[in-house]
C-alpha cells in the first residue's frame, strides 16, 4: 500500500495531497422492549484524497480502490479551481510509523450469536425486574479498522483500530410520570467490559424507579457540585467546542472573547484536551493528518492559554498543530475536534465540598442538553437536595442553564479524585458523529447557577 500511494503523490502537482484508505469490519445488534431490531455484520473498504494549492481545497471520498488515479486528478481539480491565496499548512516533522493496538479481548473473535445472547440476557433482566418498567432500548456495534495514510510531505501510517459502544436505556412508568435510567460504555480494547455490566445495569434500573418517587426541584439559582460524569459533559460541550480553533478562527466575536492569557476562572481551575491519556476512546498515536498527539491545556490556573487546532488553524492563528484534526471515516474530511477533555481535580474530599452549603443540589448523570455558542442548557439524569451540607432526597426535572464564562468564574470548588465515565461518548460537529471520545471531571461545586424546575 506504501508504494502504491506514493508513486501516486509523487505526482501530484499541488502544494499538498494526503491520501487515506480504510478496511473496515464490524457488528450491530439492537433491542428496543423484547423485539430484536436489528443485527448484522458489515465489511467495506474506501477511502479519500484531499489536495491543496493555493488555499484552496479539494476532497473526493470513494467506495472502491478503482483508478485512483482518476481520484487524485478530480480532487487536484477541485483544488486549483478553489485556489486564489495562499496554502497555509503549520510544519510537522514526516512520519512512518506501524501501529498496532495491544487488545486484551477482541471482538472480532467473540461469535454474533454469543453478542446477541448476552444482551438479550441483560434486556430481559431489565425488563422483568419490576412492574413499573415499561420497555428497554439496547444499542450495540464494534469496529476494526485498517487506516492507511501517506501524504505530500514524506509521511505514511499504517494503523489499526478496535472501537466497541453500546448503551442500555431502561424506561419506568408511574400513571402519567415517565422517567429513565441509563448506563453507556465503550472500550478500545477490551470486549470484555460488555461481559461485566450486570452490576451496572441493575444500577441503572434502580435509578429510573427511584426517580419516579422523586419530587420536581423548586426553581432558582442553588449551589450545585456535578458529579464526575456530568462535569465531564459541561466541559466538553459548553466550552471544550469553544476551543475548536476552526470555530474561534470564523467568528469574529469569539476571537475577541478568547483571547490567550485572559481570565476564565479561579485560580485552581484547569481544563486540559489530550489524546495521550491511556485505554481512553479519544486516544490515539496521530490524528487523521499525520500529526502526533498532545496534551493542550485549554486553561491553565483559571487562565486561557490555548485552543484545539487543525495544521490549517494553526498556521492561520500563529500557533502550534496540538493534532486534533480528525474525521469520522473516509466520508468525510478531517476537521478540528477534541480527544479527552476533562477538568483536573483539586484537594477537596467531597463531603467538605458540601459542608457549608444549606440548600443545593447534587446532580449526577447526563440526560439531554443544548448548547449556542457560550450559553447552555443542561438536564440532570438524577440529582438529590443538599441540605445543611448533607445529601437528602432525590429531585427531578434539574436543568441548569446559563453562559459558560460567567459559570466557569462561579467555579468555587474541585474534588480530590478525577472520574472517567466508562467508554467516554461521542461527539458530533459538522455531520460527523458519532466520533469517540473521553470526558471528566471531579466533582465540581459551581455557585449561583440557575436550575429550572417547579
Amino acid at each position: 500500500m506504501k508504494e502504491l500511494l506514493s508513486s501516486l503523490i509523487s505526482k501530484a502537482n499541488v502544494d499538498y495531497v494526503d491520501i487515506r484508505i480504510e478496511k473496515t469490519e464490524g457488528n450491530s445488534i439492537s433491542f428496543s422492549g423484547n423485539n430484536l431490531d436489528n443485527i448484522s455484520k458489515s465489511y467495506g473498504v474506501g477511502g479519500s484524497v484531499r489536495a491543496c494549492h493555493k488555499g484552496g481545497w479539494g476532497f473526493v471520498s470513494f467506495n472502491n480502490l478503482n483508478d485512483l488515479k482518476m481520484k487524485l486528478e478530480l480532487a487536484i481539480a477541485q483544488a486549483k479551481a478553489n485556489g486564489d491565496s495562499k496554502t497555509m499548512l503549520a510544519p510537522v516533522e514526516p512520519v512512518e510509523k506501524i501501529i498496532r493496538p495491544i487488545i486484551i479481548k477482541d471482538p472480532r473473535n467473540i461469535p454474533l450469536s454469543d453478542k446477541k445472547n448476552l444482551l438479550e440476557y441483560y434486556n430481559h433482566k431489565m425488563l422483568n425486574s419490576a412492574p413499573e418498567v415499561q420497555t428497554t432500548k439496547i444499542g450495540y456495534t464494534d469496529t476494526f479498522k485498517n487506516i492507511y495514510y501517506a501524504n505530500s510531505e514524506g509521511t505514511y501510517l499504517d494503523i489499526e483500530r478496535m472501537d466497541a459502544k453500546g448503551s442500555f436505556v431502561v424506561i419506568t412508568r408511574d400513571s402519567d410520570l415517565v422517567q429513565q435510567g441509563s448506563v453507556s460504555w465503550g472500550t478500545s480494547d477490551d470486549y470484555g467490559m460488555l461481559e461485566r455490566l450486570e452490576d451496572k445495569v441493575d444500577a441503572a434500573v434502580t435509578r429510573a424507579l427511584s426517580q419516579l418517587k422523586a419530587k420536581p426541584v423548586k426553581g432558582g439559582k442553588y449551589t450545585v457540585i456535578l458529579d464526575p460524569v456530568l462535569a465531564g459533559v459541561f466541559i466538553h460541550e459548553a466550552f471544550g467546542h469553544l476551543s475548536e480553533a476552526d470555530f474561534v478562527y470564523e467568528n469574529p466575536k469569539m476571537r475577541e472573547i478568547f483571547t490567550i492569557g485572559k481570565k476564565f476562572g479561579p485560580d485552581f481551575l484547569n481544563v486540559v484536551d489530550s489524546g495521550l491519556v491511556p485505554n481512553q476512546r479519544g486516544t490515539y498515536d496521530y490524528d487523521d493528518e499525520g500529526v502526533p498527539s498532545t496534551k493542550t491545556y485549554l486553561i491553565q490556573n483559571g487562565i486561557l492559554t490555548g485552543r484545539l487546532h487543525s495544521r490549517e488553524t494553526a498556521a492561520k492563528m500563529g500557533e502550534k498543530p496540538t493534532g486534533n484534526a480528525r474525521c469520522l471515516n473516509y466520508r468525510f474530511s478531517p476537521i478540528v475536534r477534541m480527544t479527552n477533555t476533562y477538568i483536573e481535580p483539586g484537594k477537596t474530599p467531597f463531603r467538605e465540598l458540601i459542608s457549608d452549603i444549606k440548600e443545593g443540589i447534587y446532580a449526577r448523570r447526563y440526560y439531554g442538553g443544548m448548547t449556542n455558542k457560550e450559553m447552555f442548557t443542561f438536564s440532570a439524569g438524577e440529582a438529590y437536595m443538599i441540605r445543611n451540607g448533607k445529601v437528602e432526597e432525590p429531585v427531578r426535572d434539574v436543568v441548569f442553564s446559563g453562559n459558560v464564562f460567567e459559570t466557569l468564574n462561579n467555579v468555587s470548588g474541585l474534588g480530590d479524585t478525577i472520574g472517567w465515565p466508562d467508554g467516554g461518548g461521542g461527539c458530533g460537529k459538522a455531520g460527523q458523529m458519532p466520533l469517540p471520545v473521553g470526558m471528566a471531571g471531579p466533582n465540581v461545586k459551581i455557585k449561583n447557577v440557575v436550575v429550572g424546575g417547579r
